[in-house]
């Protein structure tokens, strides 16, 4: 059997198109630890407010050339001539506010790693290090994510309310929301 074939016939939460699949198969739930990581997908997730993710992924290389790979003492320090440019680029969603957004939450991570050691660790401190088991059924908030939004808020990061940071939390692995019968949630639970 084709490798293509034995992917289209495992269960997974969704998939077409493509992106989806790819995205839904080898990102989405996985646990990230990595700063830059975590930034690049809190900033996807905050250009996503009101947004189809489908544009989000389709954007996605432009979003990474337009924000210097999501480097983060890199974006903490654009000025307004940058985001000037970035208005102007056509390849990424041109938003003022959500552009001041990423720069601020960048600007808020720095803090934390100064305090915490890394963002990364002040995440998943929230949950002993351990991802949470959701039930699969994708609600739009939780009291996790109400904690995490109120405590970002006070911290000074922007576009960060309770749905966003849940759909965050879902894409870094913070909370394990895989349906039960999708491999990628065996996967993570040590199955097959």
């Amino acid at each position: 059997m084709s490798e293509g074939r034995a992917m289209a016939e495992k269960n997974r939460c969704w998939g077409e198109p493509q992106i989806f699949t790819d995205y839904h198969d080898f990102e989405w739930g996985r646990p990230a630890r990595d700063d830059g990581r975590l930034f690049e997908m809190l900033s996807l997730e905050c250009m996503q407010a009101g947004l189809s993710w489908l544009t989000i992924l389709k954007k996605r290389d432009a979003f990474r050339r337009a924000f210097d790979r999501f480097d983060i003492e890199t974006v903490a320090g654009y000025g307004d001539a940058r985001i000037e440019e970035l208005m102007g680029d056509a390849g990424i969603v041109r938003n003022r506010l959500k552009i001041h957004a990423i720069i601020a939450n960048a600007r808020a991570i720095r803090k934390i790693q100064d305090e915490c050691g890394s963002f990364a660790d002040y995440l998943w401190g929230f949950v002993g290090g351990t991802p949470v088991i959701g039930g699969g059924e994708w609600p739009p908030t939780t009291p996790l994510s109400d904690t995490i939004s109120a405590d970002l808020k006070r911290r000074g990061f922007k576009f960060v309310g309770s749905t966003i940071v849940y759909a965050f939390l879902q894409a870094v692995g913070i909370v394990n929301d895989h349906k039960r019968d999708c491999f990628v949630f065996r996967e993570l639970q040590g199955g097959e």
